[in-house]
């Protein structure tokens, strides 16, 4: 069986990546620029990128272009997350898919993973998360807390899964996100997690808790989300600011 163009396509990038034609840190061309270099479709194109993204050689973000992130492929998926816009493209390609909701308060070891006082009350909603494109095993485990107002915002977020939470807050409340503040810690996989994801407990995870903050500072959502080992890389450059700067 010949092989498709857009397989074509995506083995040359690679090894545009691998020979160091494409360093990692620099940008792709553009789709139309690589449409004009192939002589493809831009559908076409579309599809060998997101070939390379799902291997992690590339990120792709909206306004800063599609990026070298690797120059080999990894088992998990990696992403840049710099910016509000990275994580809504992130939940535009990896879809919740809703397992429970309901009000929760929080008791001494909730309170200290969110950095809330403890018997502060909050409508949680967890997910899986999976990547929308694949069939693989999942991404992460999602809990998302919200003021108790937004209740209502339970079957709009099943009905929505590939819009971050924010946004529906946004949309539904007029609560707008400026800022969110992210920690990220090594952690064992809880008992309670693991059957889910498909691991073994105590196995080797990342959380990643983020506080989305509106306009006047104060804190109107808190995530926390498990990646399992491998599945998940959070990408960041950091560059040397100009000296007087």
């Amino acid at each position: 069986m010949s092989e498709t163009l857009w397989a074509q396509v995506a083995r040359d990038l690679t090894a545009g990546i691998a020979s160091g034609r494409f360093p990692v840190g620099s940008l792709l061309p553009t789709e139309l620029e690589l449409c004009e270099r192939y002589g493809t479709s831009r559908h076409t194109m579309r599809t060998a990128i997101r070939q390379l993204q799902d291997q992690g050689l590339i990120s792709r973000n909206k306004r800063a272009g599609t990026r070298v992130e690797a120059v080999a492929p990894t088992s998990g998926y990696r992403q840049s997350l710099a910016s509000l816009e990275d994580l809504i493209q992130f939940g535009e390609t990896h879809v919740r898919k809703v397992q429970a909701t309901g009000e929760v308060t929080a008791d001494a070891d909730l309170a200290a993973e969110l950095g809330c006082e403890e018997g502060t009350r909050w409508f949680r909603i967890s997910s899986l998360r999976m990547d929308g494109r694949r069939g693989d095993a999942p991404v992460g485990w999602t809990d998302v807390y919200l003021d108790p107002a937004y209740a209502d915002l339970g079957d709009v977020v099943r009905a929505s899964p590939d819009v971050l939470i924010s946004t529906l807050v946004e949309q539904r409340h007029g609560r707008r996100c400026a800022e969110i503040r992210q920690d990220v810690e090594a952690i064992a996989l809880p008992a309670t997690r693991a059957a889910v994801l498909g691991v073994q407990p105590d196995t080797a995870a990342l959380r990643i808790v983020r506080r989305y903050i509106d306009a006047e500072d104060k804190v109107f959502e808190i995530s926390s989300t498990i990646h399992p080992a491998g599945r998940f890389t959070v990408s960041q450059r950091m560059r040397r600011m100009h000296e007087g700067t």
